[in-house]
């Protein structure tokens, strides 16, 4: 089944649920993915889903840290239950851990030397890791490393 028709599959479900935030996460979703396509002029593949949803993700998590300065816990609540929504229609994230591991592997089979090859690392790393890891951990990783 592709993500387009699960999402759809859910959508129904949450109705039928009476889940108001999950129906409106799908909405979202579903409504980027319709963008894109009009945008584009042709149909988005699961992998084109999958970045938007972990866009959605990026921002929910920049949200969150927003609603938590400002002290509205009632929104970094709401913020938490979009994130878990979204996180279960990505793959599966790697920890801290095994994304050091990735770093590590790339930047010596790369050779890089020194943070002013940091680019070159990212370039790499970005795609093997889109969707799987966020972007900010593994620059973050890449600067400790280099």
């Amino acid at each position: 089944m592709s993500l387009k028709d699960k999402l759809m599959q859910d959508l129904k479900s949450a109705m039928k649920e009476k889940n108001k935030i999950k129906k409106s996460v799908i909405t979202l979703i579903r409504s980027a993915i319709k963008q894109y396509e009009v945008d584009n002029r042709t149909e988005i593949n699961d992998e084109g889903i999958i970045e938007l949803i972990a866009k959605q993700l990026k921002q929910r998590k920049d949200a969150l840290e927003e609603f938590k300065k400002g002290n509205r816990l009632d929104l970094v609540e709401e913020a938490k239950k979009e994130i878990e929504i979204l996180l279960s229609y990505l793959p599966k994230q790697l920890s801290e851990e095994e994304v050091r591991t990735i770093v590590k592997e790339t930047i010596e089979e790369l050779g890089v030397q020194g943070p002013k090859e940091m680019g070159k690392v990212m370039g790499v790393l970005m795609p093997k890791l889109k969707g799987k890891a966020d972007g900010k951990l593994v620059s973050k990783i890449v600067k400790e490393l280099l």
